[in-house]
């Protein structure tokens, strides 16, 4: 039992480490490259801290373990609005990431749940999709790029558009990565996500090993302690971001994140051993629901205009944080 706590203690400091600079990198791409913070965090800053999920979850499947992966990938979504709600309870924020100062990033959550209902769908209707697989893929999955493909292009063209009016009314751009070139800052990321990728799959191991003696079971494990586990990438940059004012670049991070994890279904679909929604629980479809319900919280507050919200009514952070629990106890019941 040592082993596996200190195995789990250390990864985690690697990643802590490695995330924080991650998180000063991307921000220095986002400015050098003109690209925004928005972008960047919902594409490439997402995408390296979802790679942990990626390497764990494909050695699930081959182990057998489907569900298991599968409910790392949606547990890790519910994981990362946890994260979002808190965080915007944080004194770095002060309410401001689901606040209308953040209704830029509603489109970027609009995909999220997009994509999450495709894979709800995916898992109920398994039993009737499976037959019309081509090349091996689900109709479902071939549904799941394509939108995620369409989604990335619709933030990019909406950035485009906000980049420009910002310019156009003479909006002063940030000073990180004064003192770096796109070079050293592309470098650098790649580094620091290669760190992750590394350290991540160490980290989830051990919680995984951790919990296999409790009985709980592969879909409740998957969704809390594994998914929590890979999720740390995300919470680490978040917070670097957070610290460095970049609301943005946390906000995007948190939902392109999860619209990343449902694409990497496609590559567990490809390894396993036909249907991949036909070998999970349709359990998971709990778990898909609630983010869904959680991600459109998070929306609504960021384009409610109200500025003083009753606690729990209205759309707001801790609303987010009792959906999550609620999920994960009805989870943990339905086991």
């Amino acid at each position: 039992m040592l082993v596996p706590i200190l195995q789990f203690l250390v990864c985690a400091a690697v990643i802590v480490v490695a995330g924080t600079f991650l998180s000063k990198f991307a921000d220095a791409i986002a400015e050098l490259t003109g690209l925004g913070r928005l972008l960047v965090g919902s594409v490439l800053l997402a995408g390296a801290t979802s790679l942990p999920e990626l390497t764990v979850d494909i050695s699930a499947v081959r182990m057998g373990a489907v569900d298991l992966a599968v409910g790392d990938l949606i547990g890790s979504c519910l994981m990362n609005l946890l994260i979002l709600a808190i965080l915007d309870l944080s004194h770095h924020s002060n309410g401001r990431m689901l606040s209308k100062q953040a209704a830029a990033h509603a489109l970027s959550g609009s995909v999220s749940a997009s994509l999450i209902c495709l894979v709800a769908l995916g898992l109920l209707t398994s039993k009737w999709i499976s037959p019309y697989a081509m090349m091996g893929l689900s109709p479902v999955i071939i549904a799941i790029v394509v939108a995620y493909i369409l989604g990335v292009r619709l933030v990019y063209l909406d950035q485009r558009i906000a980049h420009r009016t910002a310019v156009d009314e003479g909006a002063k751009p940030h000073e990180v990565g004064a003192n770096l070139s796109l070079g050293n800052a592309v470098a650098g990321f790649v580094a620091c996500a290669g760190v992750i990728l590394i350290a991540g799959p160490f980290l989830a191991h051990a919680a995984d090993a951790l919990a296999t003696e409790s009985g709980l079971g592969g879909t409740f494990v998957g969704t809390t302690l594994v998914a929590f586990s890979t999720s740390l990438p995300e919470l680490v940059a978040s917070l670097a971001a957070l610290r460095m004012g970049a609301h943005d670049l946390a906000i995007g991070n948190v939902f392109g994140s999860n619209a990343f994890n449902m694409l990497l279904l496609a590559p567990l679909e490809v390894i396993q051993p036909g249907s991949l929604f036909s070998a999970v629980s349709p359990n998971h479809a709990i778990t898909c629901v609630a983010t869904l319900l959680a991600t459109q919280v998070a929306v609504m507050g960021q384009l409610y205009q109200v500025e003083k919200r009753t606690r729990l009514i209205e759309p707001d952070a801790l609303l987010v944080i009792l959906i999550v629990f609620g999920a994960l106890g009805l989870v943990y019941f339905c086991r």
